[in-house]
């Protein structure tokens, strides 16, 4: 699987490794992300999503079904 976040999509950044003779080479920064389930109490079901912290923090805030009608909308996921 990619290492995107399915609520926020958040993915990796690229960029640089400095040694201390300023030798730079290309690295990656990856997403915080966690393998979670929600429980969707409208559809009686367990939702299963990679999301990252941040994507954590805006389900605590708007709750399970908002935050994947608008992952949805902005078309970071299609399966739900």
């Amino acid at each position: 699987m990619s290492k995107v976040c399915e609520i926020t999509g958040k993915s990796f950044q690229v960029g640089n490794n400095v040694s201390h003779s300023k030798r730079r080479t290309k690295r990656r920064f990856n997403p915080n992300l966690f393998n979670k389930k929600f429980y969707l109490p409208e559809e009686d079901r367990w939702v299963s999503l990679k999301v990252s912290a941040s994507g954590l923090r805006l389900i605590n805030k708007v709750g399970v079904k908002a935050a994947l009608e608008s992952a949805k909308k902005n078309g970071f996921i299609s399966k739900y």
